[in-house]
This record gives C-alpha cells, sequence and structure tokens, in this order.
C-alpha cells in the first residue's frame, strides 16, 4: 500500500489522484465514515474474502463492498480465477453473468461489464500481483497472465434510483 500511496501523492499531472483514500479494514465492516461516500472503488485481483465479496459469494463481504458508494458510483475489479485454485464456485460465478448480475442487483448495484480485460487494462491497474504473473502488454484482448490465468474485468454501478 505504500507504493500506491506514494503514486497517488503525485501532482495530478504526473497521475496522482489527491482525494485518493487508503484504508485498512475488513470489508464485512467498512469504516462508517466511508458509507455512501465513494464514486469509484477498485478492487485488482482480491483474494480471500475480498473475492467473495467482489462475485456477491458473500452477502457480508458484498454489502460492505456496495455500502461505500454513493449514487452512480463504481465498483471496478480485475479478477484472475483459474481452475487451479480449486475455486469451482466463484469461477461458476464468472462464467454466469445473469446469476452475477442479480445477485448485485440485490445489493443496489446494476453489472455494466464482465468481459476478459485488455492487456492494456490489466498493465493500467500497475498491480504487484499482475506483474508477479507475468502480465505484458502487447497481447490482443482477452489478455492471460503469463501463468495462463484469465483476467476478467467486472464493472458495477450503483444507480440513483438505488440509493438507500
Amino acid at each position: 500500500m505504500a507504493e500506491s500511496s506514494h503514486r497517488a501523492a503525485r501532482p495530478p499531472r504526473r497521475g496522482g489522484h489527491p482525494n485518493a483514500l487508503f484504508v485498512v479494514a475488513a470489508v464485512e465492516t467498512p469504516p462508517v465514515e466511508l458509507v455512501g461516500r465513494a464514486d469509484l472503488v477498485t478492487v485488482h485481483f482480491a483474494w480471500g474474502s475480498l473475492l467473495r465479496g467482489l462475485l456477491a459469494a458473500d452477502p457480508r463481504a458484498a454489502t460492505g463492498l456496495a455500502s461505500l458508494l454513493r449514487a452512480e458510483g463504481v465498483l471496478e475489479g480485475m479478477l484472475a480465477i483459474d481452475d487451479r485454485d480449486g475455486l469451482d464456485e466463484l469461477a461458476a460465478i464468472v462464467a454466469d453473468r445473469g446469476r452475477l448480475a442479480a445477485a448485485w442487483s440485490a445489493h443496489g448495484l446494476g453489472l455494466e461489464e464482465l468481459r476478459p480485460a485488455t492487456d492494456i487494462e490489466v498493465a493500467a491497474s500497475s498491480s504487484t500481483w499482475a506483474k508477479r504473473l507475468g502480465a505484458v502488454p502487447g497481447r490482443r484482448a482477452g489478455t492471460r497472465l503469463g501463468s495462463g490465468r484469465p483476467v476478467t474485468r467486472l464493472v458495477l454501478r450503483r444507480s440513483r434510483s438505488m440509493v438507500g
């Protein structure tokens, strides 16, 4: 997180984000000060409860993520689930757009994108996990990381009418 916060502290002309906020907290119970405040929540290459929450497979984690967004707020994620992970249930969720859309709808979010990530998107994540797995820009859309892992992009949005 130190590297990410250092990059965010750069001037905007150098890619900085002066209003970025980094928090260490359980996804199931985000700080009340952040509830309903975020225009954008980004999750790259999550695992554990955060991954289950991103796929709405864990209702408490999904509720925590959804609670952060204000009206028209966006939750973006990049996933790299592979058969070798033994996460067949989560892989099945990624493969079933209708199931994922219905699960997120119950949390007040609409599914806008569920598709293979492009090389540019993977590289732009500046994720150390993507680098460790060998993400290399320049391949066609539907990037598979160096280990053969497919990378999926997920975008959810809270509509103005879904604000509680």
